[in-house]
């Protein structure tokens, strides 16, 4: 039987589809999925993804400190190498430009032994009409004893909460005129 708030926003056949965190080794106990269209190019969507480096793009009060997430792109951040940190608590794991990105919770960290494993992969599938779907794939491996059942309860509506805001600021700022993608945007002279 599926959680509650297991899925928003995706169709059936974009559950079937193949997600980076599906390739990740784990005992994953269940998986989420999440997605939105969004009128931009692949490269442009992918460009928003990488600011996940620097916040969360949710609700920042909640999850960054009371610190606005940065409207503007933030020179450098597309910059990406398979370690580095994304939204202070995951570690980018795998990553391919204009497709995907995919993170995983910081082992060892508070985070985890709250939450226990969780991967993300945000996936990017170009649509004909010149948008995008931007679709987000949770795997998710409960920690062990009363913690875990209490995160099989809250997780999943708490997440969809927090992630739904996040991929509409992310689909928002990726429709604002005159954002350029990666491959199009050079440092400022």
């Amino acid at each position: 039987m599926s959680p509650l708030a297991a899925d928003w926003g995706v169709e059936p056949a974009e559950k079937d589809l193949d997600f980076a965190c599906d390739h990740l080794a784990g005992s994953f106990d269940t998986e989420f999925f999440r997605g939105v269209t969004v009128q931009a190019s692949p490269a442009t969507v992918f460009r928003w993804l990488c600011q996940l480096r620097a916040a969360p793009y949710s609700y920042d009060w909640i999850d960054n400190f009371g610190h606005r997430s940065p409207r503007q792109l933030t020179p450098g951040l597309e910059n990406l190498a398979v370690g580095q940190t994304v939204m202070r608590i995951f570690d980018l794991v795998a990553f391919e430009r204009d497709s995907h990105l995919t993170v995983r919770l910081k082992p060892r960290s508070p985070s985890t032994r709250i939450f226990g494993d969780v991967v993300v992969t945000y996936g990017i599938i170009p649509r004909g009409d010149g948008s995008c779907r931007l679709l987000a794939k949770l795997r998710v491996g409960y920690p062990g004893g009363p913690l875990g059942w209490l995160m099989r309860i809250v997780l999943p509506p708490g997440d969809l909460v927090m992630m739904r805001r996040q991929l509409l600021t992310l689909k928002r700022l990726a429709e604002m005129p005159g954002v350029t993608p990666a491959s199009a945007w050079r440092p400022p002279a």
